[in-house]
């Protein structure tokens, strides 16, 4: 039986539309594996419906025995049929998929009800868009779907009457602290501001000649989270809380102007409102990305995610910070590409996957991330970005543009 994409129906089991049929975009990486944590301490009120990964088939072999999805998709036909084969005695029922086209059908599939969108970088954007295109409850962990395509992506959203709730821990705190159901209207509740807090990353207080000195193994050393090679990367250069601030601004209807970035080295506190009356009212907890998984999926009730109790006492003391904008000049490169507007961001996120993985590969230093981002901001054309085709178009051509840069430098 097939949908009208061609791609080939599975029928749910009997029992299933009892309970939450849940979609994991991305279920071997940090947030895909805490998801399915935080879904073990309440396993009778979800299914899941669907596993996908990149390239990791044992973890995804091992997830899909435990989980029982009717759906896994890699991203290559190569290594769907290596699951296949591994499945295909112990697991049959499992129907194994491959590429872009059935990463957004498990995402749109009719019986799907949540979508958690944990593919990092514009990779998740299509498929994060075809879940907020037909209504879904999206679990956002994927900021590039904003940064890129915001006021599409918005649009697409209320047009469906998507439930859109995020999982970066920041812009979860920020949901928390505001007032119920009306988190996209903060303003006419007497928001004067959105604190998001940053760790300030492993190179918190270096001089920019040490900042060039710098591996990717030390990059890749978060002091306070566990995260995959790319964001870990983008905290440590502050490109991450550029990001964060555009997603905040669509997702909270807010002016970047209203969007501070304070430096907090504990990670105690993942974010604050300020109101107008004087009050700042903070969301603390673990650094734990189990938090606002259990959150966003439990909403509006609380659920168990795991994740033990802060200790005060331990904690001790808090410190605060103002950011790095001269050695960490990232993240003000955020800002006025989001103020530049058009397809200024599509271009500026695609600049920085580039660069990060010409430094992850050692092909450039540290230091030259923002250069590549600034270079090819300078040498775009940004136009409106009115179409999704607009937007993937100028991805593509910032991505052709700077490796051919990279290249150069690297012979």
């Amino acid at each position: 039986m097939c949908g009208r994409s061609g791609l080939p129906l599975r029928i749910a089991p009997r029992g299933v539309h009892c309970m939450i049929n849940l979609t994991i975009l991305g279920s071997t990486g940090t947030i895909g594996v805490n998801t399915l944590d935080v879904v073990t301490r309440m396993a009778e009120k979800f299914h899941i419906f669907a596993l996908t990964a990149n390239f990791n088939v044992d973890l995804m072999y091992s997830q899909c025995l435990t989980w029982q999805p009717d759906y896994a998709v890699m991203a290559d036909e190569d290594a769907a049929e290596s699951l296949r084969k591994r499945l295909k005695n112990e697991r049959p029922d499992t129907l194994v998929l491959a590429g872009p086209e059935a990463l957004e059908f498990v995402s749109a599939d009719s019986r799907t009800d949540y979508v958690m969108a944990g593919i990092v970088g514009a990779a998740g954007l299509l498929s994060s868009l075809a879940a907020a295109k037909t209504g879904k409850r999206v679990l956002l962990a994927n900021k590039e779907a904003l940064v890129m395509s915001g006021q599409l992506f918005m649009d697409e959203v209320a047009a469906s009457g998507a439930d859109l709730l995020p999982i970066d821990s920041e812009h979860n705190a920020i949901f928390q602290c505001l007032p119920k159901n009306d988190a996209g209207q903060v303003v006419k509740h007497g928001v004067e501001s959105l604190l998001l807090t940053a760790s300030g990353g492993p190179f918190r207080g270096y001089s920019k000649e040490k900042l060039s000195l710098v591996t990717p193994e030390e990059a890749c050393a978060h002091p306070n989270w566990d995260m995959g090679k790319k964001i870990s990367v983008d905290s440590a250069t502050m490109m991450n809380k550029g990001l964060e601030v555009i997603e905040a601004c669509w997702l909270f209807g807010v002016s970047p102007e209203n969007v501070n970035v304070v430096v907090h080295p504990q990670s105690v506190i993942h974010s604050m409102v300020q109101y107008i009356d004087g009050s700042v009212i903070a969301q603390m907890g673990q650094p734990d990305m189990r938090t606002p998984i259990a959150y966003s999926l439990g909403w509006p009730e609380r659920v168990q995610s795991g994740v033990g109790n802060l200790d005060l006492f331990a904690v001790s003391q808090l410190d605060f910070q103002e950011p790095d904008n001269v050695n960490f000049p990232c993240l003000n490169l955020a800002r006025e590409a989001f103020l530049r507007g058009g397809t200024a961001p599509a271009v500026m996120n695609a600049a920085n996957e580039v660069a990060v993985a010409a430094f992850l590969e050692g092909k450039i230093s540290f230091t030259d991330i923002p250069l590549f981002i600034e270079k090819a901001l300078s040498n775009a054309s940004i136009v409106e970005a009115d179409s999704l085709e607009k937007i993937l178009d100028a991805d593509l051509m910032t991505r052709q543009m700077l490796v051919g840069s990279i290249m150069d430098v690297a012979t």
